[in-house]
């Protein structure tokens, strides 16, 4: 069974939906047969990186509210990430443009290591308050995921997977995917935001069954 999903690295709902997803498919009697593939989107492809500015004063920014309002908002994400085993940090958390972090993902699917790549900048980015666009930060990050540092700098000096991240955001457009977490099932089911495990479970299932009768 092929699972494909399109997140980003700076949507918090993205880290929460990957662990619901885990947290189903640990359950999945056949999980060995589950393929996952990581997709590329931009919540907001013009951002303009900002090591001096925090997400809370972006997100009153975007939403047109004050940044009480900004901070009520993070407290009720930070809840929910809890209740998924997460830490999630706004006041650290840097505001940084994800392209060179999905084109850091694409080169990691070449090697196995595409899982623990979106892993390592999700809590990098939400719990660390790491910027997840300087490339010194993607290439120690890579490193600690299991990546060579050498190709990975020389990867993020070029354009390589510029194309890829490109193709992902173009793709998610003709699944109907407008926000993220965005998870496709086989070509056939969607199932869009960080739905509870047991919705994530009934799909593995059905999936499965279905793929019994053919």
């Amino acid at each position: 069974m092929k699972v494909e999903i399109w997140s980003d690295v700076m949507c918090p709902f993205c880290y929460i939906g990957k662990r619901h997803f885990e947290a189903a498919l640990k359950e999945f009697p056949g999980r060995d047969s589950v393929t996952v593939e990581w997709k590329s989107f931009q919540l907001n492809p013009s951002m303009v990186t900002d090591p001096t500015r925090n997400v809370t004063q972006y997100l009153a920014e975007i939403k047109g509210v004050s940044v009480e309002q900004a901070k009520k908002m993070n407290a009720q994400v930070t809840e929910m990430a809890k209740q998924a085993g997460l830490t999630y940090d706004f006041d650290k958390a840097v505001v940084a443009n994800s392209f060179d972090a999905h084109r850091l993902s694409h080169f990691a699917k070449q090697f196995g290591k595409q899982d623990d790549v979106e892993e390592r900048l999700f809590r990098a980015y939400f719990t660390e308050g790491k910027n997840t666009a300087d490339h010194d930060t993607l290439v120690r990050l890579a490193e600690e995921a299991g990546l060579d540092a050498g190709a990975v700098r020389t990867m993020l000096g070029g354009k390589d997977f510029a194309e890829d991240v490109e193709r992902d955001i173009y793709e998610a457009q003709q699944v109907g995917a407008r926000g993220v977490p965005f998870f496709v099932f086989d070509d056939k089911y969607a199932i869009s935001g960080a739905q509870p495990v047991q919705l994530f479970a009934q799909v593995l299932n059905t999936v499965s069954e279905e793929q019994k009768k053919v």
